[in-house]
């Protein structure tokens, strides 16, 4: 079985079940290990790739919506949560004004990262409004934050360019070693993370 996914800590997970639990069921568990978030849902309709582990539920659903592919969530396995990370800050208490941060551009994590920075105390959102808050959702930006948005791939690259990132803990961590400055408090499992494969 070939599982794509993108995370040192979603690898070390496959590492562990394909020692631990696959050979109970006569299973064998390949990485493989994707840049890309779209290629990683579209590598299950090539083919390439027998399920994925990457993505939560909210991610999931838009992408059937915008790729058009038949996927299904199995199990619920770790949750991944998003966090303020940087190379010289310690807190949010040290964010100074007009300072910049990086945040994912796709819909889903979009939203989550605004509002870790909500939660943070770095800007405020409307209240009641739809389901995902983009920038236009922003009421208030006291220092003001200079907010840029990448492709989720690139927002860890992107912490030599600006003063602190929106990442998932794991791929930070992954490629970096930042500081952490707080992150979000999962209310719910709508974020953890699934194993995905193709329906049918």
């Amino acid at each position: 079985m070939q599982v794509g996914l993108t995370g040192i800590i979603s690898e070390d997970i496959l590492k562990f079940v394909n020692t631990k639990l696959a050979p109970q069921e006569g299973l064998e568990v390949k990485v493989v290990t994707f840049n890309d978030w779209i290629q990683r849902n579209t590598a299950l309709t090539d083919k390439i790739i027998d399920a994925n582990f990457f993505q939560h539920r909210p991610f999931m659903n838009n992408a059937l919506k915008e790729l058009k592919i038949n996927l299904v969530r199995l199990n619920l396995v770790s949750l991944s949560t998003l966090g303020l990370f940087s190379k010289s800050l310690k807190s949010v208490n040290e964010v100074s004004d007009n300072a910049a941060v990086t945040i994912t551009n796709d819909v889903i994590n979009n939203d989550r990262g605004l509002r870790v920075l909500a939660s943070n105390g770095l800007i405020k959102l409307k209240e009641n409004t739809k389901e995902f808050v983009n920038q236009t959702d922003i009421i208030e930006n006291p220092k003001p934050l200079g907010i840029k948005e990448v492709k989720g791939v690139q927002v860890v690259r992107d912490i030599n360019n600006v003063d602190f990132i929106v990442s998932s803990a794991q791929i930070a961590l992954a490629e970096i070693t930042p500081q952490s400055m707080g992150q979000e408090t999962a209310k719910d499992n709508k974020s953890a993370l699934v194993l995905v494969p193709l329906q049918g």
